[in-house]
C-alpha cells in the first residue's frame, strides 16, 4: 500500500485524486457527509476513504464503486 494524501471534505481534491474517482467523491459528499478524506493505493488502484464511514474505489476491472465501509 503507498499512502497518497489527505483532504477536507467540501475542498478541491488536490492534483493527485485521478480523474476518475472526483464524481464518486462528489457524489458521496453531496450526501451530507463531513470528514477528511484520505487517497491510498492498494495494488496499483487508488482508494479514497472517507474517515466518516465511506470508501471510493476502482475495482479490478476498472469500475468506480462509492459504498459505506463494509465490515
Amino acid at each position: 500500500m503507498q499512502l497518497g494524501t489527505r483532504w477536507a471534505t467540501g475542498s478541491a481534491a488536490p492534483a493527485s485524486v485521478p480523474a476518475a474517482l472526483r464524481p464518486a467523491i462528489a457524489e458521496v459528499e453531496a450526501r451530507g457527509v463531513t470528514g477528511m478524506w484520505t487517497l491510498t493505493w492498494l495494488e496499483g488502484r487508488p482508494i479514497a476513504e472517507l474517515d466518516a464511514g465511506w470508501e471510493v474505489l476502482v475495482t479490478a476491472s476498472g469500475e468506480v464503486i462509492a459504498r459505506p465501509f463494509q465490515d
